[in-house]
């Protein structure tokens, strides 16, 4: 373990700022009903206007020092180098807990829940609900390490499994996450030697040869195959031809905030409006993740990781997570949670909650909600 801090070389910002203010813009669809409209993709006017902020308004420094509030570490696991937040929790046993992001996040989603989770006394909670918080950059994004070809969501368990029992010595852990965290800490369940429980808010992990059965089930998968035909062309593309689209992307600071932001708007709960859910500062700075760390390109390989990297004992059909597993189901997502009975037959569900705000990026949206359930389900390991 190395302690870490992040200081990005000014030439860097300079850099970033000075292409995103020479960026030549287009059009957009116009016409009855398209003001505002992102149903072609990232709105130009409000990327206009992001952009703008960016340019002339927005500070790095001043969410660099936020996140080095924390203390940060690199660790060569296997030959990868991973960076972590490593945050002590109160009291004299507080629980290890993993928190795995995902695509296109990344740390900073859980910048504002981290204090809570390891010092509840802090904020009007009891210490015996404390937590030593571990959140790792996953392999190739933001400050860890690059693989050298595309690794998958059950390979990343490994490094983190051997990141928390070895590295740190923290057996006995909760694995949580969301998207490919989801899998992730999915994987660390299935896998892991050290994982005691998982807790998701994502259906990230199936098991082999179970498929719908009821009708509410079948249901289900109609849905869901709809929603993935009108929002999986960038999952397509990742996982087929993630190396042409890293040239535009790589390259332009603009295209990569669009293609990352309208994500952000796309999976979360917007019922009251984009702007009430995040700050530009929350979207910008997770995106500047990807742009000082030149990470884009290596972050989307994790797609083709998933279709390649078979690495492994092949998992049984009908086989599941038998560890106990909490899910925190928030009603907007990529792809909601199906039925609970059908996640049953993936996974061993001990606690399950039932939302009525938020979306995919649930530790950004409703981190109180998270943060209490993820305490919840721990109370009852």
């Amino acid at each position: 373990m190395k302690p870490f801090r992040i200081d990005v070389p000014q030439t860097t910002l300079d850099s970033i700022r000075a292409r995103v203010r020479a960026y030549e813009w287009h059009e957009m669809p116009r016409g009855d009903g398209l003001e505002g409209s992102w149903a072609y993709g990232a709105n130009l006017d409000f990327m206009k206007a992001l952009c703008a902020y960016w340019a002339d308004g927005y500070e790095w420094r001043k969410w660099e020092a936020a996140l080095n509030r924390f203390p940060q570490f690199k660790a060569d696991v296997d030959g990868l180098e991973l960076h972590f937040i490593l945050e002590r929790g109160s009291g004299l046993s507080p629980k290890p807990l993993i928190l795995s992001h995902g695509w296109p996040g990344s740390v900073f989603e859980f910048l504002h829940i981290i204090d809570k989770l390891a010092h509840p006394e802090k904020h009007g909670g009891d210490a015996k609900d404390a937590f030593t918080v571990i959140v790792p950059s996953l392999p190739g994004y933001g400050f860890s390490g690059k693989p050298k070809r595309p690794i998958g969501p059950r390979t990343t368990a490994r490094y983190f499994d051997r990141l928390m029992t070895e590295t740190l010595g923290l057996s006995n852990y909760i694995a949580q996450g969301g998207d490919w965290g989801s899998a992730i800490s999915g994987w660390m369940g299935y896998d892991g030697k050290g994982c005691r429980a998982v807790h998701l808010n994502m259906f990230g992990w199936r098991s082999p040869g179970v498929h719908p059965e009821t009708q509410d089930e079948k249901d289900y998968a109609t849905r869901a195959a709809q929603l993935f035909e009108m929002e999986g062309a960038y999952f397509r593309e990742h996982t087929t031809k993630p190396q042409t689209l890293s040239y535009a992307m790589m390259d332009s600071p603009v295209g990569a905030c669009a293609w990352i932001v309208e994500k952000f708007h796309g999976w979360s709960d917007t019922r009251k409006g984009f702007e009430k859910v995040y700050t530009k500062d929350q979207l910008l700075t997770n995106v500047m993740i990807y742009l000082v760390t030149k990470s884009f390109n290596t972050a989307t390989w994790m797609y083709r990781g998933l279709a390649e990297d078979l690495s492994g004992t092949p998992v049984p059909n009908g086989v599941r997570i038998e560890k106990p597993v909490g899910i925190a189901a928030f009603p907007i997502d990529l792809i909601p949670f199906p039925p609970r009975s059908l996640v049953e037959r993936h996974v061993n569900v001990t606690h399950w909650t039932d939302f009525q705000e938020g979306g995919h990026f649930a530790a950004l949206e409703r981190g109180d909600d998270l943060v209490g359930d993820i305490q919840k389900f721990a109370r009852t390991l």
